[in-house]
C-alpha cells in the first residue's frame, strides 16, 4: 500500500513538509503533530482487481524512542473506503493501539466490501485465463483482539475474534470452468485465532535487522457464531540483517494449509509480488522470498527481489500441484526519517504480465 498525502488536517500550526536536518521532503513533523490526522491517498496496483485507489485518513501516534530502548508500535488509527476498476469497492476503520509500555498491542476493526475476483480452482492454477470463474464475495464484519508480551523476551502470546457474514455470487458458468461449492454462497464466519509471535524488527516501518516469527491458528466454530467448522494454520517468517553500511537483506518465508470445510475463497494461496492475489490457490500454500536493498544515499535506495511459491491440493485421492516463480526491482524514498519510514515503487515480472506496486514501508509490513 502507498500513501500519498494530501494536506496536513491538525488545527493547530501547519506542521513543515521539510527536514530541518537536510530540507528534504519529510513528513515526520506531520506525522507528531498531536491530534492530525491526515488525509492519505493509496493507489491500488493489484492484478485481481485493477487499478484503483484508497482513501483514508490516518492517525499515527508514538512516543520518542529513548537510547537503549526496544523498538514500540505506534498507534495507528484509518477510516476509509476503496474502489477499483473491476468494480471491487469497500469501506473500513481500524485501529491498532499499543499499551503498558509496549507490552499490550491490541488491533479492532470493521469492514464492508463487495470484492470481484477469480477462481482458477484448487491446485490447477496453470489453467488459462479463460478456465477461471470470476465472482463476487461480499463481506461485512469486524475483528477485536490483542497480544501480550511477558517477561523480558519479545514474545507475544496473541487472541483474536472474528464474526463475518459473506455472500458470493457467482458469474456465468461454463464446462471448462472451476465450479463454485453451493455450500460457500451464504455463509457466517465466526471465529478464534490464538497466536504466538517472536518480534524482533528494529523498526514496524522499514526494519533493517531483526526477526518476526508467527504461529497463528484460525479456528472457526458453530459454537463462535458460525455457520461450519474449520480451521486454518499460518506460519510466517521474516529476517533482516545489514550486510554492511548501506545493504539490507531480508527473506520472508510462509506456509499455510486448511482443513476440509475451508471455504474456497479463504484458502491459501501463493502470495508473491509479480503474482496475481489467489491466482495460485489450494489446500496448502508456500513461498519464500528474498530482498536486497542499497541505501546509496541518505535519502534514496534501490532494491532487487525475487521468490518462488507452490499451491497443492489434493482432489480425488489425486495430488495436484502447482509452482511458481517471479522477481523484480525497486526504489525508496526515505519519507519520514525519525520513523524510519521509506516508500517508493516496485516492478515485478511473474507468469503474466508485469505488475507495479506502490510501497508503503515494507511490502511484508506486519500489524
Amino acid at each position: 500500500m502507498a500513501v500519498v498525502v494530501l494536506a496536513d488536517a491538525s488545527a493547530g500550526e501547519r506542521a513543515s513538509l521539510r527536514d530541518p536536518a537536510d530540507g528534504w521532503l519529510d513528513l515526520s513533523a506531520t506525522l507528531d503533530t498531536a491530534y492530525g490526522f491526515v488525509p492519505v491517498v493509496a493507489p491500488i496496483t493489484e492484478p485481481a482487481v485493477g487499478y484503483g485507489a484508497l482513501g483514508a485518513l490516518v492517525f499515527i501516534d508514538r512516543e520518542e524512542p529513548t537510547p537503549g530502548q526496544r523498538f514500540t508500535r505506534p498507534n495507528i488509527a484509518t477510516v476509509g473506503g476503496l474502489a477499483t476498476e473491476n468494480g471491487t469497492q469497500g469501506l473500513f476503520a481500524a485501529h491498532l493501539g499499543t499499551w503498558r509500555e509496549g507490552r499490550l498491542r491490541t488491533l479492532a476493526g470493521v469492514a464492508d466490501a463487495d470484492v470481484n475476483l477469480e477462481f482458477f480452482g484448487l491446485g490447477n492454477s496453470g489453467a488459462p485465463e479463460a478456465a477461471s470463474l470470476e465472482y463476487t464475495v461480499s463481506a461485512r464484519g469486524g475483528v477485536a483482539g490483542g497480544s501480550y508480551r511477558t517477561g523480558s523476551l519479545p514474545l507475544w502470546i496473541g487472541l483474536r475474534y472474528a464474526l463475518v457474514k459473506t455472500h458470493v455470487t457467482p458469474g456465468a458458468p461454463a464446462p471448462d470452468r472451476p465450479e463454485i461449492p453451493a455450500l460457500d454462497v451464504d455463509l457466517r464466519l465466526g471465529g478464534l485465532t490464538p497466536s504466538i509471535s517472536l518480534d524482533t524488527r528494529d523498526n514496524f516501518f522499514t526494519p533493517t535487522r531483526g526477526w518476526y516469527l508467527d504461529l497463528s491458528i484460525p479456528v472457526f466454530r458453530e459454537a463462535l457464531g458460525g455457520d461450519r467448522d474449520f480451521e486454518l494454520v499460518n506460519l510466517s517468517a521474516m529476517y533482516y540483517r545489514p550486510l554492511g553500511e548501506s545493504l539490507y537483506f531480508g527473506l520472508r518465508g510462509a506456509a499455510r494449509t486448511s482443513s476440509g470445510e475451508t471455504p474456497f475463497f479463504m484458502r491459501p494461496f501463493v502470495s508473491l509480488r509479480g503474482v496475481q492475489v489467489m491466482r495460485y490457490q489450494g489446500e496448502d500454500a508456500a513461498e519464500a522470498e528474498a530482498e536486497l536493498r542499497w541505501q546509496f544515499s541518505p535519502r534514496f535506495s534501490v532494491i532487487g527481489f525475487g521468490g518462488a511459491g507452490v499451491a497443492r491440493s489434493e482432489l480425488a485421492g489425486r495430488t495436484r500441484e502447482h509452482s511458481v516463480a517471479a522477481g523484480g526491482a525497486g526504489f525508496r524514498y526515505l519519507v519520514a526519517r525519525t520513523y524510519g519510514l521509506h516508500m517508493g515503487i516496485d516492478v515485478a515480472w511473474g507468469p503474466d504480465d508485469p505488475v507495479f506496486y506502490v510501497v508503503f514501508g515494507s511490502p511484508w509490513l506486519r500489524p
